[in-house]
């Protein structure tokens, strides 16, 4: 499988092979290569640092703090998820046309991305031993000191994680940063692939894009090391803090959040949907359908490849499992674009009947979001002790039994927000999914998009509706599985 998922990896390796050493560095060392790589380094280092405060501060506040409209906020700083980033860069699009650039794209992806932060640091805190954080006050540390200097270092898996998979996202994305006229190497490569087919320059550009996504997983690798986060201790809630004069600018901060990544976006869409007619609400239900089919597939497809992976990479780390590991991680941070001809590349010449349907969609779909379910995996994994599973073996359980019995409920709520994730990532992709479905097939997103882009905002907002309501139970789903690994 981890041969598989580097299938696009291979295609941009020989794509550069073909185009010569000489002809790639000329292409390489141009002034708009450097543009792209300070844009795209940019992005990548401003968007994780902000997905981290705003995810990372928001887990704590909710879970930790006394808070005004705790339980308010600790819903909607989830809710974004079902925003696609592409839908919000149109809301924002259509409110303050002027919004682009760097900026611009910073803030999207904030918005956007920040609950692939939240949601693992929320559960993470669920699942931490409040018995140091007690400690900590009894040696008269206040509440910002002990986030600070005991939570913050206990929730360092959750944090690279989910910081690993929102620089992957950046790495990828490619419809919200084309609404906004931000260039990245997504972007560039786009365009490439759409005047010739690819072509030398597209190769050279993947090239660059793949480095910086093997620089991404090596460091985030390297920073999670080999702590041991799990626990044996009975579960039992935390002592809330109380946030004294702070609680004011948190609460004005996450509201600020909540405005940028959740109402504007919506009545923008709202505003469009407004004006439609039942001509324009026509086509949607058939694409519904068809996203909802390959949605489910896709989860399903990403669950059994994540499984073992998981598992090799928490209970057996060693080089080999860490490369595997790796080696999904890189496949998924390529742009849907150079999967998709690769995949289509392979299935001409290896598989014919297989062009053009489901399952090389969700072949495509694997490559691309496993990193989403492999997260959640790993860390679930990590706050399961392995002594349990052995006191079930010595009572004459055998492993794989045990493993059933002990391992698998405890794991299932990780299981489940991973596929859900899986899902939302496959509902909102486009350019996999124009290449590689059956011909005939169009989906919500893709509907969307054909409007969109020809700046066709009525016809556009009933998918973007359509598409975000559908995505409410998958982020309900995350967030409840989220909320309660703890308890579990």
């Amino acid at each position: 499988m981890a041969a598989f998922a580097l299938i696009p990896v291979g295609y941009v390796v020989i794509s550069s092979a073909q185009t010569g050493a000489a002809r790639l560095a000329q292409l390489l060392l141009r002034p708009r290569v450097a543009e792209l790589t300070v844009n795209t380094v940019l992005l990548v280092v401003l968007g994780i640092g902000a997905a981290l405060v705003i995810g990372i501060g928001g887990a704590w506040l909710v879970e930790r703090t006394v808070m005004p409209l705790r339980r308010v906020f600790a819903v909607a700083l989830a809710a974004p998820l079902a925003v696609p980033a592409f839908v919000m860069s149109y809301g924002w699009a259509t409110v303050a046309p002027g919004l682009d650039g760097l900026g611009g794209a910073v803030l999207i992806s904030a918005c956007a991305y920040s609950p692939l932060v939240y949601l693992p640091a929320v559960a993470a805190l669920r699942g931490l031993d409040p018995a140091l954080e007690e400690s900590a006050r009894s040696l008269g540390l206040g509440p910002w000191r002990v986030f600070l200097r005991v939570v913050l270092p206990q929730l360092r898996l959750a944090a690279l994680g989910g910081g690993l998979v929102v620089g992957l996202h950046l790495l990828a994305e490619y419809g919200a940063f084309a609404f906004l006229q931000f260039d990245t190497f997504t972007t560039a490569i786009m365009v490439a692939y759409q005047s010739n087919f690819g072509g030398a320059n597209a190769a050279a550009l993947g090239i660059v894009l793949t480095g910086l996504c093997l620089v991404l997983v090596l460091a985030e690798t390297r920073m999670r090391g080999g702590a041991r986060l799990s626990r044996t201790a009975a579960n039992r809630p935390a002592t809330r803090a109380a946030l004294g004069p702070w609680a004011v600018p948190a609460v004005i901060g996450l509201l600020a959040f909540i405005c940028a990544a959740l109402i504007v976006p919506l009545s923008s869409v709202l505003r469009w949907g407004l004006r439609t007619d039942a001509g324009d609400w026509a086509a949607v239900t058939p694409a519904a359908v068809q996203t909802v089919l390959l949605a489910v597939g896709a989860a399903l497809a990403c669950a059994a490849v994540a499984l073992p992976v998981a598992w090799l990479a928490v209970r057996h780390r060693r080089r080999l499992s860490m490369m595997l590991e790796g080696g999904f991680y890189l496949a998924g941070s390529l742009p849907a674009i150079i999967v998709a001809l690769a995949l289509v590349g392979v299935a001409l010449q290896a598989a014919p009947g297989l062009y053009q349907t489901a399952a090389t969609a969700i072949a495509a779909y694997v490559i691309l979001f496993l990193p989403r379910i492999l997260v959640p995996l790993r860390a679930g994994l990590a706050q399961i002790p392995p002594e349990w599973e052995e006191a079930a073996r010595s009572l004459g359980t055998p492993p794989m039994l045990a493993r059933l019995r002990v391992t698998a409920p405890l794991l299932a709520p990780a299981v489940a927000s991973g596929a859900a994730l899986v899902a939302l990532g496959a509902a909102n992709e486009l350019t996999a999914t124009l290449l590689l479905a059956p011909i005939g097939t169009e989906t919500i997103a893709t509907g969307f998009w054909s409007a969109a882009s020809a700046i066709d905002y009525i016809a556009a907002a009933p998918y973007a509706l359509t598409l975000i309501v559908i995505s409410v139970p998958a982020v309900h789903l995350m967030f409840t599985e989220a909320t309660s690994r703890g308890s579990a």
